[in-house]
């Protein structure tokens, strides 16, 4: 693992953690009034097409610290997507 392999580990990791506090808070509070449905969409639709990308360097031998960052940040999105439409069916 090269410097720029750590860099992208660390990077990815604080871009992916990022959501992790407004999930929290949407489960405590249940309330997804102020959040757009579609800019999460587009979020997990982006998001996809990079893991494709992140796939294809890994096929290539590279990019693996650009698929498991990835990776991360399309589980949280699932889970923030999947949130905004639990509580916003629940008014």
């Amino acid at each position: 693992m090269n410097f720029f392999d750590v860099l992208q580990l660390m990077g990815g990791i604080i871009l992916s953690v990022g959501n992790i506090p407004q999930i929290v808070k949407i489960l405590k509070t249940k309330s997804v009034g102020d959040f757009h449905l579609s800019t999460y969409c587009l979020f997990l639709f982006g998001m996809g097409l990079m893991e494709v990308y992140g796939i294809y360097l890994v096929i290539h031998h590279a990019g693996m610290a650009f698929l498991l960052t990835n990776s991360l940040s399309l589980v949280i999105d699932v889970i923030m997507l999947t949130l905004l439409m639990v509580y916003r069916t629940q008014k």
